[in-house]
């Protein structure tokens, strides 16, 4: 009976340890950082400032922008009246891909409009934020421009956004915030 050894057997012990694949890893790394530490003396002395050198934003006290296509959490526009621009077409969780979209239509005391959202909640830890239920929305309600970033919770009960809390719509200083308070 011919028995092959296993495929890894010829690699050999310096091949079978990747140790050249680390080599070529640490050469890398070693030469991103001796290149920017070059350029970074070099701008600091007024020479070569065409070419950019990394950058490292400090986070808690220096906060990234937003690009502005940037889909962060839902927001229902509001008619010149204040009510919900919503008309409750079920077009937005007919098209969500995670089903985390819940409307329930109750009719409508305005003559000029038919149906009008009784609830309507989305659940983020399903959401995928793909916008879609933007891009169906035939009347511009439901939108991902809020400037809030999504939050993280250990409750998912927490992660259900109201109807209310997404008619509360972005900050008015342009700020990032918390859904309704609800999130540290």
């Amino acid at each position: 009976m011919n028995v092959r050894p296993p495929r890894g057997s010829e690699l050999g012990l310096v091949g079978a340890a990747y140790v050249w694949e680390i080599v070529k890893g640490l050469m890398i790394t070693n030469r991103h950082f001796w290149e920017n530490i070059v350029l970074h003396s070099l701008h600091a002395a007024g020479i070569a400032r065409s070419r950019p050198a990394g950058v490292t934003i400090q986070y808690p006290e220096v906060r990234r922008p937003v690009p502005a296509r940037a889909r962060l959490l839902h927001r229902i526009n509001r008619r010149p009246d204040g009510s919900p621009k919503c008309v409750a077409c079920m077009l937005c969780p007919s098209v969500c891909p995670s089903g985390c979209i819940n409307v329930v239509a109750e009719e409508s005391p305005e003559p000029g409009i038919e149906k009008r959202p009784a609830s309507f909640e989305i659940d983020l830890s399903r959401c995928v934020f793909c916008g879609f239920c933007v891009e169906a929305c035939p009347v511009d309600a439901i939108r991902m421009d809020s400037g809030t970033i999504p939050p993280a919770s250990e409750d998912r009960f927490r992660m259900v956004t109201t109807l209310d809390e997404l008619l509360a719509g972005p900050p008015s200083d342009g700020s990032l915030r918390s859904v309704a308070g609800r999130f540290p």
